[in-house]
């Protein structure tokens, strides 16, 4: 899961150019909700059974409240993966930490699935899951508007443009969900208070046996070269209709934007 900033906040960049999170309200990705939410689904569904979930995140300081917010939604316990190494990380290295950290965590009971949100809300990139199943060598199912548990498989359903498809795979996997898989419940002020004594372990580089030359702005393979701010908007433009031409002229302004 990950933490990014506020859509609704005054977002920057550094002067290196990478995304200000330091500076920037931040919150647990919406699309991330999806996925922890899917989890406490699946337990759920199989009631009697001894399921653990763990929210697991890496970033800085701060991104410790998306773990916060998973341990509120009803999860067991909290991975917080940060390292000053770390920072400005592109999609390889994140992906390098984060199995790294599942692996870590498998050593002490196995991982069955590693649920993933269909993209970030701030990069939007939707890679990372397929790249964390490459590094783990487990098969994926993606972009997932409906999960079903059925033993040791999960089915999907995955709905295209044109088509509906069905998949279903034998655990281990890796697991991405979409928006459309259900609505994310809110914490309930008994989730909220029992958060609080909820256990959270804090990883380094060093923890997950990750070279800092394997990760960070300079192992990264792309780069932001510039920003600008946005322009601020202009005034639109009001058509009148006076004299009875306003729909001449709607159509006239909306053609030549080739609007119509």
């Amino acid at each position: 899961m990950k933490h990014v900033p506020d859509a609704t906040a005054d977002r920057k960049f550094e002067s290196d150019n990478t995304v200000d999170r330091a500076g920037v309200d931040g919150l647990l990705s919406e699309l991330d909700e999806y996925a922890v939410e899917q989890a406490l689904q699946l337990r759920e569904s199989r009631e009697g059974e001894e399921i653990e979930i763990t929210a697991l995140t890496v970033g800085p300081e701060k991104a410790l409240d998306a773990v916060r917010k998973a341990l509120q939604m009803g999860v067991d316990k909290g991975v917080h993966v940060t390292d000053e190494g770390i920072a400005g990380s592109d999609y390889l290295g994140t992906s390098l930490v984060l199995a790294k950290a599942i692996e870590k965590l498998g050593a002490e009971k196995p991982v069955d699935i590693v649920f993933f949100g269909m993209a970030s809300t701030d990069a939007s990139g939707g890679v990372v899951p397929a790249m964390v199943a490459e590094r783990l060598n487990l098969p994926q199912v993606t972009l997932a508007a409906l999960v079903q548990s059925q033993g040791d498989q999960v089915r999907i359903k995955r709905d295209g443009d044109t088509a509906t498809e069905v998949i279903g795979a034998t655990l281990p996997i890796v697991l991405s969900v979409t928006d459309q898989s259900g609505e994310a419940r809110y914490p309930s002020f008994k989730g909220i208070m029992a958060a609080k004594k909820k256990p959270v372990e804090t990883y380094s580089l060093a923890d997950l046996d990750v070279d800092p030359s394997e990760v960070g702005a300079g192992a990264a393979t792309t780069s932001v070269e510039d920003t600008a701010a946005r322009p601020p908007r202009t005034a639109g433009e009001i058509v009148t209709d006076e004299d009875g031409s306003g729909a001449e002229a709607l159509a006239g302004f909306l053609a030549s934007k080739k609007f119509i």
